[in-house]
């Protein structure tokens, strides 16, 4: 296997359970882990022999470390994408997994952005972008008669295995050359793009924890991730040569992904970030610290009864009401110490899927999801970089410039909301137009700004 974006969510995650199967005595699927900006990761493993651990702290009880020996090997796409190239075209390698995050797709709606780097990509150099990685292995994969593929997108998007099917086709359409129509036939009929949803709590690694987990394995592990003990990973069945059976290790393998990812999408997805943004503001360092303030747990509770849970359809044996309250009751456990402003990041990529469609499902249902029409207010206040008392905030997003300007001038809030909906990739050539919507909008980031979280709840 091949995995994109070794950060620590794919080394507790879809690793974790490749590790799990091997336990299990399936030991013949390894991992080439390939960062795509930093070679840090890749330095960090290749020190250790690409060993490292997983550090569970479970809400009660001791923490645990487990050492996790499944990468074969690593390497870092911004310094030599050939490794990449190489091993996608394999025979051996039967799956490429991903997780790059949302930016990391560079989709503009349900085509690929040409933007830069995948114009340079197309010309022929040494590909920087995901998607330009994928087609050029896959070309490669092409010429040697390696046989079929699974391209497994692991990221919070919707449809997200139909979305890089889409930007795979979209690139290898654009492709020049006595080869590029052969290409073009390969993955259509040889390469599949199953659908997945993954969950995980995974928070930044700190010194703390690399010392815990020094304490408990008696080395240092500078290559050490943090988990939750949960751990569950939805994906569509739809593979054409050898896989891992990662269902003998507790995944999913099922026909409707799209409605488990919905469910996660909306209700932890959604609530997170309305638990980060309100946190962060109201001064809280911690996802949990922020979900002990009563009138935050609450606000998180009105956005899944009121809001999301109503556009739901739960999957065969799934209860919402309780995923919901086990979803808050990991977002409470106090060990993680999950940062509100790492959650809160790229806040512009993750609001489409995680709330602004289920907003526009509501408003066509004639309701109005007043809470989550506070979690837009609130992830606008948050791009300002000020909490309630003045404190900075560490913001992170592709858009933060251009969302600044936009929230900075000096008109009511009506149309700053306005001009910030009429960022049309974020938020489409609609929501702009809902006047109702726009003016719910601007009475809650008024009140966030003028009067803070505590105050903005109180009126819940």
């Amino acid at each position: 296997m091949v995995h994109l974006g070794a950060g620590a969510f794919f080394r507790a995650h879809q690793a974790w359970y490749t590790h799990k199967l091997a336990e299990a005595g399936e030991r013949e699927w390894g991992i080439l882990a390939s960062s795509q900006r930093s070679a840090t990761v890749s330095a960090q493993l290749a020190a250790q022999d690409s060993l490292y651990s997983v550090l569970e702290r479970p809400t009660h009880g001791a923490p645990s470390a487990h050492v996790v020996g499944v990468i074969r090997g690593s390497a870092c796409a911004a310094a030599d994408p050939e490794p990449i190239l190489d091993a996608i075209a394999d025979p051996h390698v039967h799956a490429v997994t991903l997780t790059v995050t949302e930016k990391g797709y560079r989709a503009d709606g349900a085509r690929l952005r040409m933007d830069p780097d995948v114009l340079a990509d197309l010309s022929g150099r040494p590909p920087v972008t995901v998607v330009g990685q994928l087609v050029r292995g896959l070309q490669r994969r092409t010429g040697r008669g390696a046989g079929p593929i699974a391209i497994v997108s692991c990221d919070n998007l919707s449809h997200n295995g139909s979305v890089l099917r889409g930007l795979v086709h979209d690139f290898a359409d654009r492709l020049t050359g006595p080869d590029a129509a052969t290409t073009r036939e390969f993955i259509e009929r040889q390469v599949t793009f199953p659908s997945t949803m993954v969950d995980r709590i995974v928070p930044a690694t700190s010194d703390d924890d690399r010392d815990e987990v020094q304490r408990l394995l008696g080395v240092r592990d500078e290559a050490a991730v943090v988990a939750e003990p949960f751990i569950q990973w939805v994906i569509a069945d739809e593979f054409l040569g050898p896989r891992p059976a990662w269902e003998k290790v507790g995944a999913t393998l099922t026909r409707d992904v799209a409605g488990y990812e919905r469910v996660k999408l909306r209700l932890l997805n959604a609530t997170h970030s309305l638990i980060a943004y309100l946190g962060a503001l109201a001064g809280y360092q911690t996802i949990s610290a922020a979900l002990a303030d009563p009138r935050i747990e609450n606000a998180a509770r009105m956005l899944c009864d009121g809001d999301t849970m109503p556009t739901l359809t739960a999957p065969d044996g799934l209860d919402l009401a309780a995923y919901r309250d086990d979803v808050l009751d990991r977002f409470a456990n106090p060990a993680l110490g999950h940062r509100t402003t790492q959650v809160a990041m790229d806040g512009s990529q993750k609001l489409p899927q995680r709330i602004l469609s289920a907003v526009r499902e509501r408003r066509a249902d004639g309701a109005m999801p007043r809470v989550g029409a506070l979690l837009v207010a609130a992830w606008m206040r948050f791009i300002l970089g000020r909490d309630d008392g003045g404190r900075p905030l560490d913001v992170s997003d592709p858009l933060a410039q251009r969302l600044t300007s936009l929230i900075q001038r000096p008109v009511p809030a009506n149309e700053i909301v306005r001009g910030v909906f009429g960022v049309t990739e974020v938020f489409g050539p609609d929501l702009q137009e809902d006047d109702e919507l726009v003016d719910t909008v601007a009475a809650w980031y008024g009140s966030l700004r003028d009067f803070g979280v505590g105050d903005t709840l109180s009126t819940l």
